[in-house]
């Protein structure tokens, strides 16, 4: 099993940390996993998006060309992006930052409201924690207890209550239909 997973979006969206949290996830699970970030020069509020490959065998590239699966969180990155997507691979993206809509046919389009869920859990910034929750359930490639141990080794000075806050956004996303 590999999964090739690019998340994109803009500075400032987690973009980057939630490419990290899937990494270490891999590694606790024993998988092998690359990771590889690539900002824009503004960094928050330009582009941002990173490559993470997660398998359970050796991992010969971080670099992912065509992947199983994108998070996508802003406009600008579904233009981008969908085009490289492997057939029936999964694309998930934020519909309430996103009012285009992917225009292919084969692949599985996942909708989700990451931000007014985020912001009806009470913070805006966790709708990164939501899109993961929901990339973990829809694809089986890392689980949710794992994510919320991965989410505490990347932000070691949080604190309980964001972390918790964190968990509850990656359950409300590990929940959707």
């Amino acid at each position: 099993m590999t999964k090739e997973i690019i998340i994109a979006g803009f500075g400032g969206q987690g973009i980057v940390s939630s490419g990290i949290i899937l990494a270490y996830g891999g590694l606790i699970e024993d998988k092998h996993v690359t990771f590889f970030p690539s900002y824009g020069a503004e960094m928050r509020g330009g582009t941002a998006n990173c490559s993470v490959v997660i398998s359970s065998d050796p991992v010969a590239s971080p670099i992912v060309a065509n992947p199983d699966v994108v998070i996508i969180m802003n406009e600008p990155s579904l233009a981008k992006f969908e085009s490289l997507v492997k057939p029936d691979g999964m694309f998930f993206y934020n519909t309430t930052l996103i009012k285009s809509r992917p225009k292919r046919k084969d692949l599985m389009i996942i909708e989700v409201e990451a931000n007014a869920l985020a912001e009806e859990l009470g913070q805006g910034r966790i709708a990164n924690m939501i899109m993961l929750g929901a990339m973990a359930k829809k694809t089986g490639v890392i689980g949710l207890d794992t994510l919320k141990k991965a989410q505490r080794k990347r932000f070691t000075k949080a604190s309980d209550k964001q972390l918790a806050l964190n968990d509850k956004a990656l359950e409300r996303g590990y929940g959707l239909e």
